[in-house]
């Protein structure tokens, strides 16, 4: 019996073992390629270790350097708007004086700042105290953005002090009227300084027999400038009823803020003014001969001002700014046009019929030295003066209203001066006004 010769490995057994040796020589074909791409990620993830390392370290240093900003949302302060700042000033008694004035409101420490001209004001405190009138008032302004420069008012020993009587309007307008009736002829009926007017009487009187419209022997011709600056009552009453009529006349006297409230940080009482239908009383009106048109000093620097500053009145103002305990500003005043109620041409005749009211009308005696001073060379300068008695012929109210505008505008100033007389003559209006100038424009 022959003996059978048998092979290790299985037919199966033996294909498995040459797809394993396939396998082998096949990846250790392969190894230098992983060996490529192992080392490169090696290589970048040292690269990307101290890389890192160094940014996070640059940061860190910077970091350090700076410092942490701590983000807060700053609560803003509340404003005061110009009414409440205008009770404020009424409840704490807050006066019309230089300087800044600390107080409490409503739980708030509030500081005002006021835009007042200290020594002006001190000035023309001390010049009303010694000038022997009964009362007197004086507001002094800049034309060009509203700012009041003073605001000083006297009473006698007799009287009882109360609200300042630049803010009263318990005063007949007397003659300072011509200027809106002057302006109503200019502007709505076409005058010129040069119109031929004529009037017969004494210039200022007025009587019904002084406004007819029929010329005799006895009549005086004369311009419609040197009536104005002359001030003579007769030539403006047949203005008020020939030419104006009662619905123009009502018409600039809205205009002039006549019967309206003055927006002021202060109370400003509103000027009055009816007027009647009948002949007379339109006369009457027009040339400022009655004694029911009531103004306040405060609204006279208004009106010429207005005229002075190119027929644009600016609202008027006397506090710069408020601020609260935590010096944030509450309030700040900025300038502003309060209104226009005549043309630049308009006011450019009335200026000229002021003009001539200082040099050779009813301030000629007053202005004549003081227009040949060198510091009033190239100063345009004009007025308009105005008197009248009260009711019982007790007192006797004394104006004058001026503008002094050089060419550099922002010194020049617009001014009201109230006199009351009692039974002596004080020192008039016109020379108050003039120390004034005097003073402003001094060397």
């Amino acid at each position: 019996m022959s003996e059978k010769t048998t092979h290790p490995y299985t037919w199966r057994e033996y294909q498995k073992r040459l797809h394993r040796s396939a396998r082998l020589r096949s990846a250790l074909g392969r190894f230098p390629l992983y060996g490529f791409y192992g080392g490169g990620a090696f290589i970048l993830l040292v690269f990307f270790f101290f890389v890192g390392s160094w940014i996070i370290d640059g940061l860190e240093h910077i970091a350090q350097r700076s410092p942490k900003k701590v983000i807060t949302s700053k609560v803003e302060p509340r404003q005061l708007g110009k009414k409440e700042l205008q009770r404020m000033l009424v409840n704490r008694h807050i006066p019309p004086s230089p300087g800044t004035h600390t107080f409490s409101w409503r739980g708030r420490e509030l500081t005002v700042e006021t835009a007042l001209d200290a020594q002006l004001q001190e000035y023309i405190n001390w010049l009303l105290a010694r000038s022997k009138t009964h009362m007197a008032a004086v507001v002094v302004l800049r034309p060009d953005n509203g700012q009041v420069l003073a605001m000083a008012d006297y009473r006698s020993s007799g009287e009882v002090k109360g609200k300042n009587l630049t803010l009263e309007a318990d005063f007949p307008a007397a003659s300072l009227f011509k200027i809106v009736s002057a302006a109503a002829a200019v502007e709505g009926r076409g005058f010129t300084p040069e119109k031929p007017l004529f009037y017969w009487g004494r210039k200022h009187t007025l009587y019904k027999k002084q406004l007819k419209q029929k010329k005799t022997r006895y009549t005086q011709d004369v311009t419609f400038k040197r009536a104005f600056s002359g001030s003579i009552n007769p030539v403006f009453g047949k203005i008020g009823i020939y030419d104006l009529g009662k619905e123009l006349m009502e018409e600039y006297a809205d205009r002039f803020l006549f019967n309206h409230k003055i927006p002021f940080e202060l109370a400003v009482d509103m000027s009055l003014i009816q007027v009647p239908e009948d002949s007379f009383g339109l006369a009457e009106i027009s040339s400022g001969f009655n004694k029911d048109t009531l103004i306040s000093p405060f609204h006279a620097a208004l009106i010429t001002a207005g005229v002075a500053n190119g027929g644009v009145i600016m609202e008027p103002w006397f506090v710069n700014r408020v601020t609260d305990a935590a010096g944030d500003v509450v309030y700040q005043t900025r300038p502003a046009a309060l209104g226009s109620p005549i043309g630049k041409d308009t006011a450019k005749i009335l200026r000229i019929l002021m003009e001539d009211t200082v040099l050779y009308g009813t301030g000629r005696k007053t202005f004549r030295a003081l227009t040949r001073k060198k510091a009033f060379k190239g100063i345009a300068l004009g007025a308009k003066t105005g008197t009248i008695n009260d009711r019982m012929d007790q007192y006797k109210y004394d104006w004058i209203t001026i503008f002094a505008i050089p060419g550099s505008r922002e010194k020049g100033i617009s001014l009201a001066v109230l006199a009351v007389h009692g039974e002596k003559l004080g020192i008039r209006a016109k020379d108050i006004g003039r120390l004034i100038l005097l003073r402003h424009f001094r060397p």
